[in-house]
């Protein structure tokens, strides 16, 4: 009888671990080439679009993107391919070239010109 009751205990101590990892909330900060709020409307929003998210806020000064996600409906991996897919690169993964060239003409961060445009600004 006494293992029976440790044995039920171990199981409803797994399952609240389990649980509770299913409601982790991690926040992860990366890199993210862009130039201006339009970039910054176009990261943020597909980040929020994607499930599991809660938080997105990219920098455009400092090029950073913090996200606060649950883990067990994204991923950091998930993320970065999420940015990519609308057209801008991070440290970790680049943009194809085809969706780059869907970006507005003034977003186009892999451009010297319109880079020096923006930083005059």
């Amino acid at each position: 009888m006494k293992n029976l009751i440790l044995i039920g205990m171990c199981i409803l101590f797994a399952h609240s671990v389990s649980a509770q990892a299913d409601k982790k909330v991690t926040e992860t900060t990366f890199w993210v080439d862009g130039v201006c709020e339009m970039c910054k409307n176009r990261i943020e929003g597909a980040v929020m679009r994607t499930n599991g998210v809660k938080l997105a806020n990219w920098d455009v000064n400092t090029h950073e993107l913090t996200v606060v996600y649950k883990n067990s409906k994204t991923s950091d991996e998930e993320l970065h391919q999420v940015v990519n897919s609308v057209g801008h690169d991070t440290k970790l993964q680049k943009a194809s070239d085809e969706t780059y060239e869907k970006i507005h003409p003034c977003c186009k961060y892999r451009d010297e010109e319109v880079m020096e445009e923006h930083n005059e600004k």
